[in-house]
């Protein structure tokens, strides 16, 4: 999502699987050009320090909290962290994904179908924008 609260990619994923394994694959299918310093607010699901440094190296700023069992020195101070603030505006758009029920029960059994439905809704979601 840019700042707009406009959805720029998706991703299909196994429900079996960590969430932060593909945060890259994410970021890599974005439709759009994002700027030259992104910073990506995220939970706490993705505090982990390799996962911080490769994104590092795509000039990406990973903004997100600490975990509380975290053994490691903090890597961010709070002024990063008051970007969280605004995460309810990525949980906002997520709930106006779920307004579209083959989204939600996941009827299409083939990942291509099902993405071309959440493709579809994300365009559904930006054309109510306007």
């Amino acid at each position: 999502m840019d700042g707009d609260c406009t959805p720029v990619g998706a991703v299909i994923t196994p429900g079996n699987e960590h969430e932060s394994r593909h945060i890259e694959r994410l970021v890599d299918s974005a439709v759009v050009e994002l700027p030259v310093s992104n910073r990506l607010l995220y939970d706490k699901v993705a505090d982990s320090g390799p996962l911080r440094e490769r994104l590092a190296e795509q000039n990406i700023d990973l903004i997100c909290p600490h975990r509380a069992s975290r053994v490691k020195p903090p890597t961010q101070d709070g002024g990063k962290l008051r970007r969280c603030r605004h995460r309810w505006q990525v949980e906002r758009t997520n709930a106006w994904l779920h307004n579209y029920r083959r989204i939600v029960l996941r009827k299409d059994r083939l990942p291509v179908r099902f993405l071309g439905c959440v493709q579809l809704a994300c365009q559904f979601t930006i054309l109510k924008s306007f």
